[in-house]
């Protein structure tokens, strides 16, 4: 028995979905916003962000002095940028977009159901 033909709305559908989603990452992310989200603000209430030979630093009392940076913060893609340079969000938007299409892609086809040889 041969394998199914490809269903041709399924298929227009997945490209359709891969250059929306790729068109998302790589250019309507140079539009996000550089400022902090809610959840960066509300960490900050109660401190100073203050600039000094050594950098920034915080005074005050906040959530934030006891922030850490995550395990991952010198990794290539940290800060939704490509080895942290400027304009380069885009580009990490559309690599993080393929690795996700990848591992999911992978998973699915890991996990399928099969049919059993014999079966028709």
């Amino acid at each position: 028995m041969t394998a199914p033909a490809p269903n041709r709305r399924a298929t227009g559908f997945f490209v359709g979905f891969l250059a929306v989603a790729l068109l998302v990452a790589g250019a309507l992310s140079y539009f996000a916003s550089p400022h902090p989200d809610g959840l960066d603000t509300v960490t900050l209430q109660g401190c100073q962000v203050v600039e000094s030979d050594a950098g920034e630093h915080l005074e005050g009392t906040c959530i934030a002095q006891n922030a850490t940076d995550h395990s991952l913060a010198a990794s290539p893609l940290a800060d939704y940028s490509v080895e942290g340079g400027e304009g380069t969000v885009g580009v990490a938007g559309v690599i993080g977009v393929l690795v996700t299409l990848v591992v999911a892609g992978g998973l699915f086809w890991v996990l399928r159901r099969r049919r059993p040889k014999d079966q028709h």
